[in-house]
């Protein structure tokens, strides 16, 4: 199908200077009352300090807009100057993209946008993208509203959004993306658009899968919930030899496929390093939003299976109570400065048609409970659960919107960290982590297609289009050559120009 354009995004024009001039660009960015560092600032190396310390950028400038205009104005400067411009929502990516992921590019930095309004009538949020995901839940639980998205608390919504946005409310209320209703977005010849449903509606898809290749989005709409009356919030670990454990991951495998989960109900398993060799740790973990009095007879099924743990903590309470209780960071994010980390992670994402056999979790947890034992202090391997009966994650449409996933059973994330959390990172790390992603894929069909989670980004990963992006890889090049065709806004896992 033709992506139906509109007048205004066609008409892209650049009559401006080809020379980069860091000179001329502060000028630029001063006139439009920007406030920006440079390379020569004092307050520049650590606002050019990436989440993922394995990376060292060094953009020309990073620009901190206040309105949609600066955004604007930043963008204009940027073509200018014939530089390559990126959006930076809370930082989090993995291969530093907010950064440009290379040396030279020009940082829109949205952490200054930060209004959260709510409609009293309708329930939806207008949320800029400055905002972080814990701070994002305790606004919208004041107004007795709740959204969908991940329990890193840091994370920025903007990015989060933009490429998926899993959490234990998923199941329920679908990705993040996919309860995005209008988006402002600034494209590359400076002109501010709307996209929606009505507006620019090949933008509105592509702004749901792939946000920051096509333009940088200034604010969301978003549509949002009335909070549960009781949630739970759960953590449950074992030491586990390898049969246990790949026996107790077939039994949850199997809880998730039988149609007896309901949608209140999200939750991941975890692997992480074994007190012994031969040994792992199998953490069951999440949120359930239905009665209290019910979580013990809903987890029945799969957890009545197991031995008795040896860590038990469960929390029930309200809403916020239970996503506070499982989170990472505080859901404040203003009481204590974000950390980072030196690690490489990866992502596959497991068709629910095809689900995983016995021989494959046999043989990732026979890896992880011997070369995992004797390699980086810190690793494990998440296994988010996005199936089951009728999860609304795998109810929309596979061309509503770019997000290229839905038939996921399960997304695994295997993440590991130097040994201190500190650059360098060794060489070792990461064959260890292609190990547990091939451990699996080695052991299932060869025709096996499992995909990729653009959120868990990964630049070494072959074949990253298809994996990431699927059947909708051909219509975001076709989109890009069409709304960026400068590609003004390129990292190393944008969307390619035909």
């Amino acid at each position: 199908m033709r992506p139906r354009v509109t007048f205004a995004l066609l008409m892209v024009s650049f009559a401006f200077s080809f020379a980069q001039n860091a000179t001329e660009l502060k000028l630029q960015l001063a006139a439009g009352n920007v406030e920006a560092l440079f390379q020569d600032d004092a307050g520049y190396v650590a606002a050019s300090q990436p989440y993922n310390l394995r990376y060292i950028v060094e953009p020309i400038a990073i620009a901190y807009p206040e309105s949609v205009e600066q955004i604007s104005t930043v963008v204009k400067a940027g073509v200018n100057q014939t530089l390559k411009v990126v959006a930076r929502s809370g930082g989090h990516s993995y291969i530093a993209n907010g950064l440009g992921g290379t040396n030279g590019s020009l940082v829109v930095d949205l952490s200054q946008m930060k209004n959260i309004t709510v409609d009293a009538v309708t329930g939806n949020a207008i949320i800029e993208p400055g905002n972080r995901l814990g701070d994002v839940a305790l606004v919208l639980n004041d107004a007795g509203r709740g959204l969908p998205h991940g329990r890193c608390t840091y994370v920025g919504i903007g990015g989060h959004s933009g490429f998926g946005g899993w959490g234990f409310a998923s199941r329920m209320w679908g990705m993040t993306l996919d309860n995005v209703l209008s988006a402002t977005v600034v494209l590359a010849n400076g002109s501010i658009v709307t996209a929606s449903e009505d507006s620019n509606p090949e933008l509105y898809w592509g702004i749901r899968g792939s946000s920051a290749s096509f333009g940088i989005v200034a604010s969301i709409e978003f549509r949002t919930y009335v909070v549960p009356s009781s949630a739970t919030a759960f953590e449950f670990i074992w030491e586990m030899d390898i049969p246990t454990a790949s026996n107790a991951f077939m039994e949850f495998q199997s809880w998730a496929l039988s149609g007896n989960v309901p949608l209140e109900f999200g939750g991941e398993i975890a692997f992480l390093k074994g007190l012994a060799y031969g040994q792992v740790q199998f953490a069951f973990l999440g949120n359930y939003f239905g009665p209290a009095d019910s979580f013990n007879s809903t987890i029945a099924p799969f957890f009545d299976k197991l031995p008795i743990p040896n860590t038990t903590n469960v929390t029930q309470g309200t809403w916020i109570e239970a996503l506070t209780a499982i989170a990472a960071g505080n859901m404040n994010t203003t009481v204590l400065p974000d950390t980072n980390d030196t690690f490489y992670a990866k992502s596959l994402m497991a068709p629910q048609l095809s689900p995983l056999t016995n021989a494959s979790m046999i043989a990732l947890v026979t890896y992880l409970s011997e070369v995992g034992f004797n390699n980086s202090d810190f690793w494990h391997v998440e296994v988010e659960l996005y199936g089951g009966n009728h999860s609304v994650i795998n109810q929309v449409d596979l061309n509503d919107t770019a997000f290229a996933h839905r038939d996921t059973l399960f997304t695994f994330q295997p993440y590991a960290s130097s040994p201190n959390l500190l650059p360098p990172y060794p060489n070792n790390g990461f064959e260890f982590v292609d190990g547990m992603i091939s451990s699996l894929t080695s052991n299932m069909p060869s025709d096996w297609e499992w995909g990729a989670y653009p959120n868990y980004i990964d630049d070494r990963l072959p074949d990253w289009q298809r994996r990431y992006y699927g059947s909708h890889y051909d219509r975001l090049r076709l989109f890009k050559s069409l709304v960026d065709p400068f590609d003004t806004f390129h990292f190393p896992t944008s969307i390619e120009e035909l």
